[in-house]
């Protein structure tokens, strides 16, 4: 199973939605995932594979060169756009 954080800049209200979404297409499309849930301050203690996050936070964690491949996800609520960047970095990792 592998590890990805959902995180925003608070950690209250996107993520969680995007959290939700991500629970429901992993969940469907068996994806071998397991989610945890931060604020940004989670972000350097995290040793998962995935961070997952809106595109602003996204930009700003690729700036830093932090191991985790950065997911952003435009649309929280499009199910399509989290299950095709979810395969494709699955895929591309060699993890499906």
């Amino acid at each position: 199973m592998i590890k990805a954080l959902v995180a925003c800049r608070a950690g209250v209200g996107s993520s969680l939605m995007l959290k939700i979404k991500l629970n429901e297409v992993i969940k469907e499309n068996a994806f071998p995932i397991a989610l945890e849930h931060s604020s940004l301050d989670g972000v350097p203690g995290f040793n998962g594979k995935y961070i997952i996050t809106l595109p602003d936070v996204a930009e700003d964690l690729e700036k830093k060169n932090l191991p985790q491949r950065i997911i952003g996800i435009k649309n929280i609520m499009d199910k399509n756009e989290i299950k095709e960047k979810l395969e494709l970095a699955l895929k591309e990792d060699g993890l499906i």
